[in-house]
């Protein structure tokens, strides 16, 4: 059987409309958006329709997009294009490292930052960001679902809170575009990031939405591309690319087709429970926990998640322990940390995540040698505890 990939937060394959559109942009259409030949004016009417499809998506003015090269990129450019030394930002313990090192990175220039926890179902509370106001407080950036458990934020009241205070308002929604709706201006945030490549776009296109008359602090200079925001020749195949994963998304969601991909996570996740002992799902502390309908991060106790990720592979399967970024590294991860998860616990777990390509008879066949695999790597572990060998997987 071909590869099943159940990593789609990690990234997605590009669906081949997508290619289909981007191809043109690589050779006969290959002009810059900047110059005035026809070449170049094809190349910004491209621009600007796929401006237009990523502003409807977030139902925001395709003025107040700017393209970035993904999501690392526009969280940067959210938190440093915002807030001085002087500042102070809150965020929450479970965000993307492109948050929490940027974050880093302005402590060190001396700004204040403070990390609201999570609750065990890995929500953070609005009345904790409400407390962590202070009279010098620049920006509240808490991301909108989880990266490796699904969770989506309270938004809407994190962003009253904010509006009350006047203070501005980031959402990293990477995970969450292209598979919840989002409104820009009901959850009144002033900046969100998102990339294509977590929903069947191509890899190094993103954007930041910027609310019309946010002040904003450029963090790259040498041209007018993008208004100023963001200069350099853009990448016109991959916008493009990304412009077409948005109008997909927009219909999907439109047609209810994520429910289908949702149905499919949910008989994933009721056959692993109800199949396999001493396991349980991540983020469901609450069963009115709201979660993006592809993602479930499932704990197997007694079995390192290194190996049933490797086991996995070997039947060809594809799924990981967490977040791509952090993949490699032995530390538990700090999201299921944060969450109230031991150590242990936190490295027997591991993340399914579907996509638009993920089909029935793929999540049939993964049921059908999942128990299998835990029962094997247990039974490996307890011979080797009980014959004295110590292991790590």
């Amino acid at each position: 059987m071909p590869l099943i990939y159940l990593d789609h937060n990690a990234t997605s394959p590009v669906l081949p409309e997508v290619i289909e559109g981007m191809l043109p942009y690589f050779s006969e259409q290959f002009g810059n958006p900047s110059a005035r030949h026809p070449g170049g004016r094809r190349a910004l009417a491209a621009l600007k329709q796929a401006r237009v499809s990523v502003a409807a998506l977030l139902a925001c003015r395709p003025a107040e997009v700017v393209f970035t090269s993904g999501g690392t990129e526009a969280d940067n450019l959210a938190l440093l294009g915002i807030v001085s030394p002087s500042g102070h930002i809150i965020t929450s313990a479970i965000e993307h490292s492109a948050i929490l090192q940027t974050c880093a990175h302005l402590e060190r220039l001396g700004c204040q930052v403070t990390r609201v926890g999570v609750n065990a179902s890995g929500q953070v509370s609005p009345a904790e960001v409400r407390a962590a106001l202070r009279p010098n407080t620049t920006l509240i950036s808490i991301m909108m679902a989880n990266n490796e458990t699904g969770v989506i934020q309270p938004l809407e009241e994190i962003g009253r809170i904010a509006t009350e205070a006047d203070v501005w308002f980031h959402t990293d929604a990477v995970q969450a575009a292209g598979k919840v709706s989002i409104d820009v201006n009901r959850i009144s945030c002033d900046l969100l990031t998102l990339t294509g490549h977590k929903f069947h776009g191509p890899q190094g296109a993103g954007a930041l939405f910027i609310r019309y008359a946010t002040p904003f602090h450029p963090q790259i200079h040498g041209g007018h591309q993008e208004r100023g925001r963001r200069p350099g020749t853009e990448n016109i195949p991959g916008i493009v690319g990304f412009g077409l994963a948005c109008e997909v998304a927009a219909r999907g969601l439109a047609n209810g087709a994520m429910r289908h991909i949702a149905a499919l996570r949910d008989k994933l996740e009721s056959a692993i429970l109800a199949q396999i002992p001493d396991c349980g799902v991540n983020g469901a502390a609450h069963p009115d926990t709201p979660r993006v309908p592809n993602t479930t991060n499932i704990y197997f106790d007694h079995v390192g998640a290194d190996a049933l990720v490797n086991a996995l592979a070997e039947q060809g399967i594809a799924v990981s322990r967490g977040a791509a970024c952090t993949a490699g590294q032995a530390e538990p991860s700090s999201v299921l940390m944060a969450m109230g998860l031991s150590g242990e616990r936190s490295r027997s777990s591991i993340r399914f995540s579907l996509g638009k390509t993920t089909t029935e008879q793929e999540i049939d066949h993964v049921i059908s040698i999942l128990p299998a695999l835990v029962r094997h790597l247990r039974d490996a572990a307890s011979f080797n505890t009980t014959s004295g060998v110590v292991t790590h997987g």
